[in-house]
């Protein structure tokens, strides 16, 4: 049975950081390209960083660049988003991803976790 299960989210006020982990299970994760996803209420689920398989140089949205890391750690089987410097708008929640190849879009994911909430104050 695949799982990813995401925790580390919370409410924090502007400015503060949160540390997202995502564990799976089920599949080898190590495999895949492993991408974080959110969705705001009233908006569209959108990508919001990727790292393939191999390591490699991972990517990012433009309005998290800088301040977000994500980073995995293939032999926990976890995968891992640091967010510092946190604004109003990255309130969402934020949803683990598994792809074969390119995870960059959801028409490539072929597993999601259930998500964490993230709520961020000003």
């Amino acid at each position: 049975q695949v799982q990813l299960v995401e925790s580390g989210g919370g409410s924090v006020q502007a400015g503060g950081s949160l540390r997202l982990s995502c564990t799976s299970s089920g599949y080898t994760s190590s495999h895949y390209c492993m991408a974080w996803f959110r969705q705001a209420p009233g908006k569209e689920r959108e990508g919001v960083a990727g790292i393939y398989s191999s390591g490699g140089v991972p990517f990012y949205s433009a309005s998290v660049k800088g301040r977000f890391t994500i980073s995995r750690d293939n032999a926990k089987s976890t995968l891992y988003l640091q967010m510092t410097s946190l604004k109003p708008e990255d309130t969402a929640m934020y949803y683990c991803a598994a792809a074969e190849v390119y995870c960059g879009a959801q028409t490539y994911v072929k597993y999601w976790g259930q998500g964490t909430q993230v709520t961020v104050s000003s």
